[in-house]
């Protein structure tokens, strides 16, 4: 594929499907859809880290990018890493995307993760409380039974490590040396928290603009593909 590289970072707890609907948009670029260490069918305990992600994603765009300009676009959990990417290698993307990212740092919810997941684990299971799960996140009837499958057999280790670090996560000063041309985004319904969050994130670079969706809570790639899709082309085309 002749044009940029465009890559795509999923959120906590779903997976690359989730960008379905963009790949089919943008079918003349080259598009790039890692799936995050424990997450799809990756059943192993693995240590998760939001900076090792990171490392793991450049050193991926290092072997892909050729000389293609580098597009990168992230969904809450892998917002997180698009952030930490812009910190680490600042001069690597020329556009990015955060939509829906989490820098407040909310460690304390560290100690209740664990019996939470816990007591919850055994209602992934039910069907019923996994739709309703599904429809927060925008997850249609088409994704629902990958979303369900991938759900049950995620390990509870995995995915309290990850919503620990999650938690935890602290925008890096140096993200505001990045050269990126920065759009961040959040849903009008979504928590206060999230709102915060992207204003400080907008406020810790020049080069970000700050963009409020109307109508839409956590999860704009998934509630309406068809916007999210012309905003990233309005936005990459410099419009």
């Amino acid at each position: 594929m002749s044009g940029p590289l465009l890559v795509f970072l999923h959120g906590g707890g779903v997976n690359g499907w989730m960008w379905d609907k963009q790949v089919e948009y943008f079918k003349h670029y080259h598009c790039l859809v890692p799936t995050l260490p424990g997450h799809g069918l990756q059943t192993e305990k693995v240590p998760f880290s939001i900076h090792d992600c990171a490392l793991e994603i450049i050193q991926l765009i290092e072997e892909k990018r050729t000389e293609k300009e580098i597009i990168l676009i992230g969904f809450s959990l892998g917002a997180q890493v698009v952030i930490e990417i812009l910190s680490i290698a600042p001069n690597l993307v020329s556009y990015a995307v955060i939509n829906s990212a989490n820098v407040m740092n909310t460690r304390f919810m560290d100690t209740m993760v664990a019996p939470l997941i816990k007591i919850t684990s055994g209602l992934v299971k039910n069907k019923t409380f996994a739709k309703m799960q599904a429809k927060q996140l925008y997850i249609s009837e088409q994704y629902f039974e990958t979303y369900y499958r991938e759900s049950i057999e995620m390990d509870t280790d995995n995915l309290i490590n990850i919503l620990k670090e999650s938690f935890s996560y602290e925008m890096p000063s140096s993200f505001s040396k990045s050269s990126a041309k920065i759009l961040v985004t959040v849903g009008e319904k979504e928590k206060p928290i999230m709102k915060k969050s992207a204003a400080k994130i907008a406020e810790q670079n020049s080069n970000c603009k700050e963009m409020i969706i109307p109508r839409i809570g956590h999860g704009f790639p998934l509630a309406d593909p068809d916007s999210f899709n012309e905003t990233v082309e309005a936005w990459i085309n410099d419009n």
